[in-house]
């Protein structure tokens, strides 16, 4: 919608999880540096967590990416599963039938297909996202796997990644040997204010085509605030910002440019509002979203309560703007158009003729004409008898 305005080959603030635009902070860089060390020691659990939308699975994908080709990897994002569900989604992402056959049998295979792995050279590798979801005997089912090993290794590895509450749940009573197994386990902090700032403009250096726009400290200073360091909301802040700038044909941010639209964002209920907001409102104010979609309780409310004029939904004066926005650059894209093709044709006609002068042969002077001669000499001699004694000449007769 909005790239073209700032010269931007794609959105820089996509809620998708893009390795590309890992921002390298500090507390990034320290967990993808555990995350290797346990890779490469091969050895227990690892325990990657944090908020949501702190990172979790943009820093997963971003160790994925660059991992070796001696590896194979088994990824699980769906954890809502019981223990014997669990076991048999393992074996079909590592592309094993588990169709009508026993745990015993399950486990028999599963312990073959590791066993022949190891034997090729290769490292089996199983990363479970989500995995706050999965209950004790889940839990417990991935330890007993974590059991197959060889005398000097472990025939598999798995990585565990969720919110907070894994490891509230890694923390209980019944999980003491599981807990005792992990090797490896970080937990990723929001960013500060400062890092707040570069990861924001480090995604639109990434994604700029030309010169790209730049947020300044007092711009990213109530984003931060807001946010709280959390990149996901980050991301939808300033995506609404750049689409706010692009329909008020802006491309500068500041303070009072956020704040508005922080005001929006809470008031089309895209963001919660927050606590010192509530505690600010008046006790007789009616909420937004009632002002809305339901007028008819403000005209049913007593009389000795404010009344409140509903306001305007600037959802849609916001989209019609952004549509207003985008016919004017369309038709500004057409005049281009067709000015460029009358500049090409009008060189192609010069390259023509230019050619057409160069390649023809230099023609001959003319030679000098003869000086027009007066009429008057021309004029026949009027003698009497002169034709008779021409034709007497001609005809052989001797004149007289």
């Amino acid at each position: 919608m909005y790239e073209r305005f700032y010269q931007l080959r794609e959105r820089p603030f996509a809620l998708s999880p893009d390795p590309e635009y890992l921002y390298p902070s500090r507390v990034h860089q320290e967990a993808l540096g555990y995350m290797r060390y346990g890779l490469e020691s091969q050895a227990g659990f690892i325990v990657i967590t944090g908020e949501i939308g702190s990172g979790k699975t943009t820093l997963l994908q971003a160790l994925l990416r660059n991992i070796d080709g001696e590896t194979m990897v088994g990824r699980i994002v769906n954890t809502l599963l019981e223990p014997r569900e669990l076991l048999e989604t393992i074996m079909i992402d590592f592309g094993l039938d588990p169709a009508g056959k026993s745990k015993p049998l399950l486990l028999r295979d599963l312990s073959q297909f590791l066993v022949d792995q190891r034997l090729a050279g290769r490292h089996v590798l199983l990363v479970i996202d989500e995995a706050q979801n999965l209950s004790l005997a889940a839990l417990e089912e991935l330890r007993m796997l974590s059991n197959l090993e060889t005398e000097k290794s472990k025939l598999l590895q798995i990585v565990l990644v969720g919110q907070p509450g894994l490891r509230d749940t890694l923390a209980s009573h019944e999980l003491e040997q599981l807990r005792q197994r992990i090797t490896v386990s970080y937990h990723l902090p929001p960013l500060d204010a400062e890092e707040t700032g570069r990861y924001i403009n480090h995604r639109l250096h990434r994604a700029a085509l030309g010169v790209p726009p730049e947020f300044p400290r007092d711009a990213t200073d109530p984003i931060h605030a807001r946010s709280r360091g959390v990149p996901r909301i980050i991301n939808v802040i300033c995506d609404a910002a750049l689409a706010f700038g692009y329909a008020e044909d802006r491309r500068t941010f500041d303070a009072a440019m956020i704040r508005e639209v922080l005001a929006e964002l809470q008031t089309t209920g895209v963001l919660p509002k927050t606590a010192e907001r509530v505690e600010r409102a008046p006790a007789m104010a009616v909420p937004i979203a009632t002002r809305l979609t339901v007028p008819a309780a403000v005209a049913a409310a007593p009389q000795h309560m404010p009344r409140v004029t509903p306001q305007p939904d600037l959802t849609d004066l916001r989209t019609e703007a952004l549509d207003a926005r985008e016919r004017q650059l369309e038709k500004r894209e057409r005049e281009l158009a067709a000015q460029r093709r009358v500049f090409a044709e009008e060189y192609r006609l010069l390259r023509t003729t230019a050619a057409a002068r160069h390649e023809r042969p230099p023609r001959p002077a003319a030679a000098s004409a003869p000086a027009p001669v007066p009429a008057a000499r021309f004029e026949p001699v009027q003698r009497p008898g002169f034709w008779q004694w021409v034709k007497r000449i001609m005809l052989g007769v001797s004149p007289s």
